[in-house]
């Protein structure tokens, strides 16, 4: 009777339907292993139909610019207090010289966050700061994209200048960011975020700062952090959230609207003790991120089509087997990736071009750079 269900189900998808948030909980919950086929089989065919047989990819340079952050989220191991040995805080000269580097290494992009520094501002002031970030890449290469600070950034910086979310992200574009990354939003569910990041922006705001960006014409991304503490039901109302966020951009014509999904799943090896034991591994069971990420291209793939897993977080293999359950998109070369390796991941910091063309073209499927916004490069 199950599997009747699950057909029932999927051949209405298949058909164009949207899956109802109790039918997507029904599919998570799938341990069979006739029903998990069936539910890889059809994100692979809307993966084929939504987004085409090519795997794309970009050139893209990561820059953290500091590890200080005022905030103490559970999961992360690459925040450090002012003072601390290991703490760093990049200066002008530096994210140059990284930003030259991409270049010359024939990045499209540079993707920029960073942690919370109070003392990041210039003249008493927070959006000065990043306002220099930016122009600081912008002015040497003014065709660099910048996909730059997370909806948590933005209301840092509101908070800190008492300013309006509208102010900072328009600031921020007219100075030369090009996109926002959909970070921060962990798994929007107020109740997981008690838990993982108590001092983090709350689900409302993070959806407010989202729309706001793209009714001021700044495309972003989204992501969740899974596999810690949530609950399958948490993880379809997450992704209900960001339908109904892509919807209203669509719906209210919003000039801009969210690109791509990104799963992230989490890698708990140096996160802080009680969370290791509350979540009892340090790294992610690919079965698991495999299936959610299925049924995130059956969720969201009529309105979000472009997905992407991770390999600094499965591995490039991990990542290529995604490519076979709903994904379209194999990431970034990255060339420096901080955050995850310090929570202990196994995957990496940078990958090449070639290695990428190579996991890609082991499935059969042709590959394409890609730029931020997936036009071809």
């Amino acid at each position: 009777m199950k599997l009747k269900t699950i057909d029932t189900i999927l051949n209405r998808v298949l058909s164009g339907d949207d899956l109802s948030p109790q039918e997507g909980v029904f599919l998570l919950k799938q341990t069979d292993p006739e029903a998990i086929a069936a539910i890889r089989s059809t994100a692979d065919q809307l993966r084929y139909t939504q987004a085409g047989d090519t795997v794309t990819y970009i050139i893209n340079r990561n820059i953290n610019f500091t590890n200080i952050c005022e905030q103490h989220c559970s999961f992360c191991a690459f925040r450090r207090d002012d003072g601390d040995q290991d703490a760093y805080w990049l200066n002008w000269g530096q994210i140059l010289e990284k930003s030259q580097d991409a270049v010359r290494r024939g990045a499209t992009e540079i993707c920029m966050q960073g942690g919370l520094n109070p003392q990041a501002q210039i003249d008493g002031k927070s959006l000065p700061y990043y306002l220099k970030l930016v122009e600081t890449i912008k002015q040497e290469f003014p065709h660099l994209h910048l996909h730059a600070f997370s909806p948590q950034e933005v209301q840092f910086i509101a908070r800190v200048d008492g300013l309006e979310y509208a102010d900072v992200i328009t600031a921020l574009r007219d100075a030369g960011v090009g996109s926002m990354p959909g970070t921060a939003a962990e798994v929007l569910d107020d109740e997981v975020r008690k838990v993982l990041c108590p001092e983090k922006i709350d689900t409302a705001t993070w959806l407010e700062i989202v729309s706001t960006t793209h009714k001021l014409g700044l495309p972003t991304t989204s992501t969740m952090l899974s596999g810690h503490i949530e609950t399958p039901e948490q993880q379809i109302g997450h992704l209900e959230k960001l339908r109904s966020l892509q919807q209203t951009a669509i719906d209210k014509g919003y000039p801009a609207r969210i690109t791509e999904f990104i799963l992230l799943p989490f890698v708990g090896q140096e996160a802080p003790k009680s969370l290791r034991r509350r979540v009892g591994r340090d790294q992610p069971v690919l079965a698991d991120a495999l299936l959610l990420g299925a049924v995130a291209r059956i969720y969201l793939g009529n309105w979000i089509p472009n997905h992407q897993p991770s390999w600094v977080k499965l591995g490039l293999a991990g990542a290529t087997e995604a490519l076979t359950w709903g994904c379209n998109d194999i990431g970034g070369t990255l060339m420096e990736e901080h955050i995850t390796t310090m929570a202990g991941a196994v995957g990496g910091t940078c990958m090449e071009v070639e290695s990428l063309q190579t996991a890609i073209a082991s499935l059969g499927r042709r590959y394409q750079q890609r730029d931020t916004l997936y036009q071809k490069v």
